[in-house]
């Protein structure tokens, strides 16, 4: 299946399995999906198994989502306390679709404990209380881990909640990330449970060999231990102090919380010249995308500056992960988008593409992880392999069954999507779109301007608007951006007056960056403790 065959499918309102090889696409078309379900305003929820694939798709995790927190059963008590809450039952209430990334790593009875969530707030006796559910993921990836204790897991379509949804399997068979044909055949004969005597030896002729193209390669190891003690090692090495840039935060305290552990930016990045990095979002304008390495070339408090391996100067700017729904801000962190890449693990490698990789598999000690740790890679000359055990290369037999399933349904997908016509999928796609459309909002930015505009203090805006007074100040900037002579004096006493001054001339002190940009981390360094970063945003409004 294509994806434009998947998105076709996808936009009718059919509850969806995306699946396919690593580097197939998926993301891509969650991606397009999410954009074209908000182009409709049609509410979706956006979640995956993990805090870090959540964070690459903007959303959180199911559990967060959900409500159901790490329980492994539900109550009736249970339920009563979720669905009361006010803001889930708001969030129940509006959402349309539920997308589930990384689905192989959430364990079956979660599953059903969401669709028992879902059924109860909708009052639908049907599968996810009768909303579209897209899971997306492959199998063939890390199944869920199992905490001391807990009921053992079986993977996520066994559980009763998936066989009821029967949901459409859409199977991409493209790759977009290995074009290197003799690479292809190697990983689908992993895939397929087919590692022949020849596949061997093509993978043994990458056994401790130099990777291609002069870049040095990211290592990747099974434990975090492993990469702490390679990362420390290697930035230590380098001549003179690091510089420290940190992240910047607000919202709600538990989803700040999951942003943090699901971004592989770190909350102190230590970074020198001649430092090896690597990208970890995705910025295709900017030339970039999450696995890119580069070294840092400069680096101060307001300009970082690193060269990719095609000799790309790229000056990285400050950004931003955040969780909203339904146009509200719940949470965001900021932090310049890089790691120190000499060494990552392979969980946290999933999803990314490399150019270069030194893989360690000897302690390999989870099926798929090899498969996981290989598919990152772009070429066989970027792969130089470290060390392997009899579990590197092995998969679960059950998913290789499945997966032959799943290519069959996909193909039948195809061919009730053919049979439908164009005329009869453009209906199926506007009913859905239209289907509980409510009038457009006013635009946010534009409501709290308007009160703005009334004379009313940040904490009056916040009250009045439901919203967080970190969210009001996000607005104002934006607002002022648009209209700098936009008259804002009344805001100046929301900070004391001897607290605004000394801001001020921190600001002053600091000066602006080459694009004009005026910093908030260098600021706060320069004040010290005991001030906040949105008193430092309030007053940066009035320079």
């Amino acid at each position: 299946m294509t994806q434009a065959q998947a998105l076709d499918i996808l936009k009718t309102g059919r509850s969806a399995f995306l699946t396919g090889a690593a580097g197939s696409g998926k993301t891509h078309v969650l991606r397009e999906y999410i954009k074209y379900l908000n182009e409709h305003d049609v509410p979706v929820g956006i979640t995956a198994s993990t805090g870090i694939a959540a964070t690459h798709m903007g959303g959180m995790t199911i559990h967060a989502w959900s409500g159901i927190g790490v329980r492994a059963t539900l109550s009736e008590s249970d339920l009563e306390t979720i669905i009361t809450k006010q803001y889930l039952k708001t969030r129940f209430d509006r959402v349309q679709v539920l997308i589930i990334d990384e689905i192989s790593m959430l364990h079956h009875f979660r599953l059903d404990l969401v669709d028992q969530v879902l059924r109860r707030a909708k009052l639908k006796d049907e599968p996810f209380g009768g909303i579209q559910v897209v899971f997306c993921g492959d199998f063939f990836q890390l199944p869920p881990v199992v905490r001391q204790g807990e009921t053992p897991s079986l993977f996520s379509y066994m559980a009763q909640s998936w066989k009821e949804l029967n949901p459409a399997i859409l199977y991409l068979h493209e790759s977009h990330r290995q074009d290197d044909g003799p690479f292809l055949r190697v990983l689908h004969a992993i895939r397929d449970g087919e590692v022949e005597e020849g596949i061997g030896e093509v993978l043994m002729e990458r056994l401790n060999a130099p990777v291609e193209g002069g870049i040095e390669p990211t290592k990747l190891y099974t434990h975090n231990k492993d990469v702490d003690t390679e990362n420390d090692r290697e930035i230590d090495q380098i001549p003179g102090e690091a510089i420290e840039f940190y992240m910047e935060e607000r919202g709600r305290d538990a989803l700040v919380l999951a942003l943090k552990k699901g971004c592989l930016a770190p909350e102190v990045l230590r970074l020198k010249p001649g430092a090896k990095v690597m990208f970890v979002k995705n910025n295709f304008e900017a030339g970039y995308a999450n696995g890119t390495l580069a070294v840092v070339e400069k680096c101060s408090q307001d300009n970082i500056v690193v060269r990719t391996k095609d000799g790309k100067e790229i000056v990285v700017e400050l950004d931003s992960w955040a969780v909203e729904e339904n146009g509200k801000l719940l949470a965001e962190i900021s932090q310049y988008p890089l790691r120190l890449a000499w060494a990552i693990t392979i969980h946290k490698s999933q999803g990314m593409s490399l150019d270069a990789a030194e893989i360690d598999l000897s302690k390999s000690f989870e099926r798929g992880m090899g498969y996981v740790a290989l598919s990152r890679v772009r070429t066989l000359g970027g792969l130089s392999i470290k060390g392997m055990n009899n579990m590197a290369l092995a998969i679960h037999e059950e998913a290789l069954e499945m997966d032959r399933e799943f290519k069959k349904a996909s193909d039948e997908a195809v061919s009730d999507l053919e049979e439908m016509g164009g005329k009869k999928l453009r209906e199926a796609q506007e009913a859905f779109v239209s289907r509980g459309k409510k009038p457009k909002k006013v635009d946010t930015v534009e409501a709290t301007k308007e009160l703005l505009l009334e004379g009313k203090s940040i904490a009056e805006i916040a009250a009045k608007r439901e919203l967080t007074e970190g969210t009001i100040i996000d607005h104002l900037e934006k607002i002022k951006a648009k209209e700098p002579q936009i008259s804002m004096y009344h805001l100046r006493d929301t900070v004391p007056v001897s607290r605004f001054k000394k801001i001020m001339s921190a600001f002053q002190q600091v000066g602006t960056t080459d694009g004009g940009q005026r910093p908030l981390s260098p600021v706060m360094s320069l004040l010290g403790k005991g001030y906040e970063f949105d008193e430092l945003r309030i007053v940066r409004l009035f320079l």
